[in-house]
């Protein structure tokens, strides 16, 4: 949690600035009433130090999950469940949590700046794919978490996912990716939860075998939790991660199991 000390601990040298400085400097002036102009971390962070990664990555996060969850206009108990349970997941301190909350908040606001919001964090995740891909994967499970994806969520994340360098196959790609991921952990019939592990793992029911060892080694390894909090995912984080690679490898186990 160094990184979270350095944001809060008046540990100043390094200016965010842009979009995310400024939304870190409301949520944070939110918690200490005192209306911080800018967010600072030290002078040893600069673009691309892991811990100034990980600091962009927990505001755009949230600032993003609550653009999403206002996307159709209002926000449901779903959303703001899936909120918490990221939260939880993450095992926020009180401190933590109010900040959150707060960037929650400014990304419900009218005129969120979304594409500045995303091309910073783009840059400054420069050449972390699989992080990447680890927050899309958040901010499309916050849409999800109402059960279902009306047209115009749809669309907005279809933006979202090409401000940050996805083509259309890839973003469909990692969207039926997530919904086995959610089928799978259903309460459903042994034949549909085989189904939900061959979408899961991103790969047609009729790969031969290496091609399912392969899917399945290259979704663990941009799963790994060690692997993302060392490219810039905070270590709070890692939970989710761990989470993910549980499913999948579930997935891979319940398909040898059905091959043999």
């Amino acid at each position: 949690m160094s990184w979270w000390g350095k944001v809060v601990g008046g540990t100043f040298g390094f200016m965010m600035g842009g979009p995310l400085g400024a939304l870190l400097g409301a949520a944070l002036g939110n918690y200490f009433d005192g209306g911080l102009d800018a967010i600072s971390l030290d002078d040893s962070l600069g673009l691309g130090a892991t811990e100034r990664v990980q600091s962009v990555f927990f505001t755009t996060t949230f600032a993003m999950m609550g653009y999403i969850a206002k996307s159709d206009g209002k926000v449901t108990k779903d959303e703001i469940a899936m909120a918490e349970q990221v939260m939880q997941q993450m095992r926020l301190n009180q401190q933590q949590r109010t900040v959150a909350i707060n960037l929650f908040n400014e990304g419900k606001k009218p005129h969120f700046p979304v594409h500045e919001v995303l091309a910073q964090f783009k840059r400054e995740s420069f050449r972390r794919r699989n992080l990447v891909q680890m927050f899309l994967e958040i901010v499309v499970s916050t849409a999800f978490a109402d059960g279902h994806l009306d047209t115009r969520e749809q669309h907005m994340l279809e933006d979202i996912a090409s401000d940050l360098g996805y083509t259309q196959n890839q973003f469909n790609d990692l969207l039926s990716r997530l919904t086995g991921q959610a089928h799978f952990a259903e309460q459903v019939s042994a034949e549909e939860k085989l189904v939900a592990a061959y979408e899961l793992l991103g790969i047609p029911e009729n790969a031969n075998d290496a091609e399912v060892k392969k899917a399945y080694r290259r979704q663990m390894n941009q799963h790994h939790p060690d692997k993302l909090v060392a490219k810039g995912m905070p270590e709070e984080m890692m939970d989710i991660a761990t989470q993910k690679t549980q499913a999948i490898k579930a997935a891979y186990e319940l398909i040898k199991t059905h091959r043999n």
